[in-house]
């Protein structure tokens, strides 16, 4: 069965830095695109980040570029979210997921852990 053990969040102060894990078992980790969405409350879920298998593509919502980088190691089973300058509206919980395809959709992922909370706020 596949599991998803995401780390890494917390309270932090604007302008600051969190580095999200995800460790997964029960499938063949490199076959896999990863990605993360985070989702807030009353609004819509939305894609952050996205990996291919190989770790050769990576993909980017356009309000996290520049400041968020994803990144994989296939030999761990992980992946993994450097977040640097956060800003209060980057409050969400952050979600792993993984599917057979590349992509920027939310809907083409179908593996999915339970999330880890990373509030920006002073």
């Amino acid at each position: 069965q596949e599991q998803f053990v995401e780390s890494g969040g917390g309270l932090v102060q604007p302008g600051e830095s969190l580095r999200l894990s995800c460790v997964t078992s029960g499938f063949t980790f490199s076959n896999y695109a990863m990605g993360w969405l985070r989702q807030v409350p009353g609004k819509e879920r939305e894609f952050v980040a996205g990996i291919s298998g190989d770790g050769k593509n990576t993909a980017y919502a356009d309000f996290v570029k520049g400041r968020f980088t994803i990144s994989r190691d296939n030999g761990q089973n992980t992946v993994y979210l450097q977040m640097n300058n956060l800003k209060p509206e980057d409050t969400a919980l952050y979600v792993c997921m993984g599917g057979t395809r590349y992509s920027t959709r939310i809907y083409d992922y179908h593996l999915w852990g339970h999330g880890t909370q990373v509030t920006a706020s002073s």
